[in-house]
């Protein structure tokens, strides 16, 4: 006696369709299960076989052998039981063998209730490309395997729900698609609660107008971590596409919850700073998430960035450049997508007030230096905006006026994102951010004052190539916020002095520092003035 029952796999991101081959054949009872299960596939047995006697179905005295196709690849997770289940019944001619266009997940509880499972959506997305158009989850994954179009998807509460289905003693009834109404009103926190950092808010502003990474920089409780949780308040809504690839990444990571179809908020992951390399990048005996890929199309938020590890740092390198990040393990390989904005906070020096001018700085010059040097170049390269968070003044603190809300930000950060979109229809990208180098002077033209400045402070600062092109970068953001086609001095101006890290450690408040270095330094040459303190159009930068 023999059936087959369609079932679906997830490696990565991808869904793929299993075939789960069930045999009775005469001889001593056995349970073999053959096709490169897992422990968790295996232990199936003992599962079913408990489901079926609680539901008070006759268990086969015969040798059963269970084939999961394509053998060629390791099938994990317990969502095969209620396959293997359906198959054991239809073999013995219980109930009749499913079509080829239904499918079956689910873990079994011994009682045969039937519990959610992770990677629900990848899965009924691979069902319709399969041909599948009748997919049997368990109840909890109904509105996420829903959003799949062109699948009709039967919530179960117990595989005794599914069998009476297939009788046709009680039909299920199909889940509805829900989760579509991504208009919405932002309730997170908002930047009208912002007190003073106008230069700050300015940065974050033009950050989310081209998806730009940012870095702040300051002394503690000037309201860097408050900053950057309202980032995703003015961040334009998750598109359909967008919000099919994020709750396909939290699929897989188990991270849906229950009864939620679509997730149409951004992302904002902030872990912390004790974070290991291979939960930021993901990994495991077999490859899941990590940060970066939870943070996708949304916000990663690293607070005290130069307190992570220096591996934990480094693997943001290849995923911020390109966008997607390989997990490569012995028990499989699986690449996952990491679109994300890099949102950093950090202190000036190891005590915090280097530079303040609210408390003297205790630490030497070679400590600061050797603080930031936690941070290396190539991943401060890779970040557009260095911008200072500056302690708040007590009259912005008592005043009775409100910051801008996060709603007005957000409807020009939207305007100009929707000039990129049409600026770069077809190509693969859709903000500034993400303009690839060998286009980059085709859309970030210059006036010739402005070439002439971007020429004297590349000569003077050393900037790398990198830091070049993200220059041109920003200053294109800068000139869609201004209304403009070319970029300008004002833009340009703006756009330099948003690289504040490239700067050395200034000589300047050496002497306010408690603690001195045993030998005398000589005085080092006076460092030219490029970096502004507030945004102000009006003011121009003059080289030697």
């Amino acid at each position: 006696m023999y059936a087959h029952i369609v079932s679906l796999g997830v490696l990565g991101l991808e869904g793929y369709p299993v075939t789960v081959e069930v045999h009775l054949s005469s001889g001593l009872p056995k349970f073999v299960m053959v096709g490169l299960p897992d422990n968790a596939v295996k232990e199936s047995s003992e599962r079913v076989r408990s489901a079926v006697k609680n539901l008070r179905c006759p268990w086969p005295a015969s040798h059963i052998t269970v084939n999961f196709a394509p053998a060629d690849v390791r099938k994990t997770g317990s969502l095969y039981d209620l396959p293997v289940f359906i198959g054991i019944l239809a073999a013995e001619k219980q109930i009749p063998c499913p079509g080829p266009h239904q499918a079956f997940l689910g873990e079994l509880g011994l009682d045969g209730s039937l519990r959610s499972i992770d990677g629900a959506l990848p899965m009924a997305l691979a069902a319709v490309k399969s041909g599948i158009t009748e997919l049997f989850v368990p109840a909890e994954n109904a509105a996420e395997a829903a959003v799949a179009e062109g699948l009709t998807v039967y919530p179960a509460r117990s595989a005794l729900d599914v069998v009476n289905h297939l009788l046709g003693e009680q039909v299920l009834s199909p889940a509805q698609r829900t989760g579509y109404d991504a208009a919405g009103q932002w309730l997170g926190p908002d930047f009208s609660d912002v007190r003073g950092q106008a230069e700050a808010r300015r940065a974050m502003e033009v950050a989310a107008a081209g998806g730009h990474n940012l870095l702040m920089i300051g002394p503690p409780g000037t309201g860097k971590s408050m900053l950057a949780k309202r980032l995703p308040g003015i961040l334009p809504p998750l598109t359909y596409e967008e919000a099919l690839e994020t709750t396909a990444v939290y699929s897989v990571a188990g991270l849906v919850r229950s009864g939620t179809g679509l997730i149409w908020e951004r992302p904002f992951r902030s872990p912390h700073h004790s974070v290991s390399a291979t939960a930021l990048a993901g990994g495991g005996s077999m490859p899941r998430p990590g940060e970066v890929s939870l943070a996708h199309n949304g916000v990663l938020f690293l607070d005290e960035l130069p307190e992570f590890s220096r591996d934990a740092l480094e693997v943001l390198r290849q995923p911020l450049e390109d966008g997607h990040v390989l997990v490569s393990r012995v028990n499989g390989s699986a690449t996952y997508p990491c679109r994300f904005m890099l949102v950093a906070a950090m202190n000036p020096c190891k005590c915090g007030y280097y530079g303040s001018g609210v408390r003297e700085c205790t630490c030497t010059p070679t400590a600061i230096e050797r603080y930031r040097q936690r941070i290396s170049g190539p991943l401060l390269d890779r970040i557009d905006i260095h911008v200072e968070a500056r302690p708040v003044e007590y009259k912005e603190l008592a005043a009775e006026a409100c910051g801008e809300p996060s709603s007005s930000i957000r409807a020009r950060v939207e305007y100009v994102r929707r000039i990129q979109q049409d600026r770069y229809a077809g190509m693969g990208f859709h903000c500034n951010a993400h303009l690839p180098t060998g286009i980059l002077r085709q859309y970030c033209q210059l006036t010739p004052e402005a070439q002439t400045m971007l020429q004297n402070a590349f000569e003077k600062m050393g900037y790398s190539a990198r830091a070049y092109d993200r220059i041109l970068r920003v200053a294109r953001t800068v000139a869609d916020l201004n209304g403009v086609e070319n970029i300008g001095t004002t833009e340009l101006m703006e756009a330099l002095q948003y690289r504040r890290m490239d700067r050395p450690v200034s000589p300047r408040f050496r002497t306010s520092m408690r603690t001195a270095e045993p030998e005398a330094e000589a005085e080092p040459e006076e460092e030219p003035e490029v970096n502004i303190p507030h945004i102000d159009p009006n003011l121009k930068i003059e080289f030697d």
